[in-house]
Order: structure tokens, then sequence, then C-alpha cells
């Protein structure tokens, strides 16, 4: 049973699933798709959803780095759903180069500009990328200010403050210069640097501690606050809360007037380009400033549920909470102002820390939890 389970055995997989190359969870195989520049036409969406509800559960997550994830595949079902996404346009009918297109774009991009162009040639270099660890990821943050940050990468291209492009090496305050021409064979090469220094001993960018081939001199621009990106996209945004939602909610959104393509982000929630319809979930809606994991039984390693009480504490907590069902801490790597760690089914709570960290109160149910937190 998960609940026998302590927060520390938590199995570190050291990969992430793919189309290609699915990942067991409670409610069977789970599979990854990352739509080309994180964009959906109408006609993917609903073949997308088509998909999830003939080879899976019916049930898709919103990743923290702008992805997809169908849920409840079987070994039996899954080549049936590869090949249905291969058809959409959806994975790359190459496993090698589907496994290399692990890159993010800004999700505010426009037709011809520098992000936009810049992920174009990058997908047509995928032959030239060498192969990375799994976890390994980039950010193509070519916007006129950065914008994901605080989303897992760790290489970025980002506008600088003098307004020109500079590659930087997550850890790293500082990037060196580049150009739109030349920012793809410049990431190329910086992510062979990586592989020859010993990096994938290290597993990720932010720890290796080789010194970098050239010198970072170049600051990046400060981060964009998010309401202000969001306010200037091209589309409404439409939180889903935990990330989760159904195919026949995806189609929903996908066939309300005007809207003619979906753009992922990494904020869990997805904006509507052409829409003009009100969200459901609007960007102040406390629910989205949860980050909870799809915990028990969903999750294997998981030892508690966690959304249930994500979803009673949402109006209780100020600031960011983040509800792991177990050390790992998936939904959000970065510290949160409150994390709940699951731990042999009970919680740990930590303040200011990520996922596993040294509980300052251990082992507490979730009345426990609603009574200190102010429940009412």
């Amino acid at each position: 049973m998960p609940d026998a389970q302590s927060a520390s055995s938590a199995a570190i997989r050291g990969w992430c699933p793919t189309a290609w190359r699915p990942m067991m969870a409670g409610d069977g195989l789970l599979a990854r798709v990352r739509p080309p520049l994180g964009r959906l036409t109408v006609a993917q969406v609903m073949g997308l959803a088509d998909a999830a509800r003939c080879h899976g559960n019916g049930q898709i997550d919103l990743t923290n780095r702008a992805a997809l994830q169908v849920r409840g595949v079987t070994e039996q079902s899954h080549p049936l759903l590869l090949r249905q996404l291969m058809a959409l346009g959806l994975t790359d009918p190459d496993p090698v180069r589907e496994a290399r297109r692990n890159f993010l774009l800004a999700p505010d991009w426009s037709a011809g500009d520098d992000t936009e162009s810049i992920a174009r040639n990058l997908s047509a270099s995928l032959d030239d990328l060498p192969d990375l660890p799994p976890k390994i990821g980039m950010a193509i943050d070519a916007g006129p200010a950065p914008c994901l940050t605080l989303v897992p990468a760790d290489f970025r291209i980002e506008r600088s403050l003098a307004g020109t492009l500079l590659l930087r090496a997550e850890g790293y305050a500082l990037g060196t210069p580049t150009t739109a021409e030349t920012a793809v064979q410049d990431l190329i090469a910086l992510t062979r640097w990586f592989l020859a220094t010993g990096g994938p001993t290290s597993g990720r960018m932010a720890r290796h501690k080789a010194p970098l081939p050239a010198h970072p001199k170049v600051a990046p621009a400060p981060a964009r606050p998010l309401p202000q990106l969001l306010a200037q996209a091209p589309g409404l945004f439409h939180g889903i809360p935990f990330g989760r939602l159904d195919a026949d909610s995806l189609t929903a959104l996908a066939g309300q007037q005007g809207v003619v393509t979906l753009r992922l982000t990494p904020w869990r929630g997805l904006i509507l380009e052409g829409g003009a319809a009100s969200p459901d979930h609007a960007f102040t809606d406390p629910l989205l400033r949860i980050d909870a994991c799809p915990g028990a039984p969903a999750c294997p390693q998981a030892s508690v549920a966690t959304r249930g009480l994500a979803a009673r504490l949402a109006p209780l907590v100020d600031g960011s909470l983040h509800i792991s069902g177990c050390a790992k801490g998936c939904a959000c790597p970065r510290p949160a102002d409150i994390v709940l760690t699951g731990n042999r089914g009970r919680f740990d709570l930590s303040r200011k820390a990520r996922a596993g960290s040294p509980p300052d109160k251990a082992s507490l149910a979730p009345d426990q939890i609603l009574a200190l937190l102010g429940s009412r």
C-alpha cells in the first residue's frame, strides 16, 4: 500500500515520460505530449481529446513545463495512441528526435519574432543536438524581457538589459551574448560542453561545477510580472486548477466562439487565442496559487491524497502553497511559502522550503493542518 512509504524512500526515476516512452503511474501509463511551438489548433485539440478517451482514461494533465500528459494508457493502447499523436503532428515519428524536443517557449510569442524563429531553427537542428540526460531542458525566452525565469530549465535564451540576446546556463546570474541567427548553434555548443565536462554526473546544469567555456558577462533584463505578460498575451488566460482537465473540458475550451488555437503555458493554464468569453478560472483564482501533484492513488510514489486538501486550503493561505504526495516534489521544484510533504500517510509541514525539507511540524493529519492554517 502506498501509505507505507516514507518521504525519504520515494523513487527518483531520473527521467521524464515522452509520447514514445510513457511512465507508469497509479492509474496506468502516462504519455507526455509536447505540441510544436506549445500550440494546438482546434483540430489537434479535438484529435488529442479523442485519443485520450479511446486510448487512455480521458484525463489530461497540463505540466509546469507547458506539456500535456495523457493518463490511463495501457500497454495495449499505447501503440494506437502513438499512431494517432503522430498523425496529428503532436509527436515526432523518430523517438530520438522526440526526446530532444525538451524545450519550451515564452507563450506570448508572435509569428516571426525571435522566440518563434529560434524555436523553429532548433526544431530543424534536432539531429545536431546531442542526446542529453532526460531531465535537461531548454527555455526560449526571447520576448521583450524574460518570463520563464522560475520555470525549470538548464539552458536559457533570454533578452538582456540592453535589448540584445544572451545564452545563460542555469545557476549563473549572467549569460553570454548571442543573436537570433547564432543562438541555436551556440546552444548546441553549450550542451556539448556540458556532456564533455561530465555534466550527466551532476544531473542538472545548476549543480554542474565545471567552468563555462565562455565567461558570462551579460545581465538578463528583469523578469516580466506574470499578470503583465498575461494581459498582453494573444488571448485570454484560462487557469486549470492543479493542471488537470478531462477530454470533454478540453474540447469545450477549444469550441468556444472565436477560439482558433490553444497555447500551453507553464502556469497550469491555457491561452485561448481568438476567444472572447471570460475564463472560469482567472489568474487571481486562489486555486491557481496552489501546486499539488495527483497524489495517492494516482501516483504510486504518493502516500497521501493531495488535491482535496489543497482545494480546502486555497482560501485560507496567503502566498504560495505546495502539497506533494512524496518528497520528490514533482508539482513544484522551487520553494513555496508553505509546503506539505506526504510521509507514511500523513503530512510534514515546512515553511519557505521545498518538498522533503526538514519539517517544522511532522506527521500532521488533514484536520490538524486545517486547524493550524485557520479553518473555521
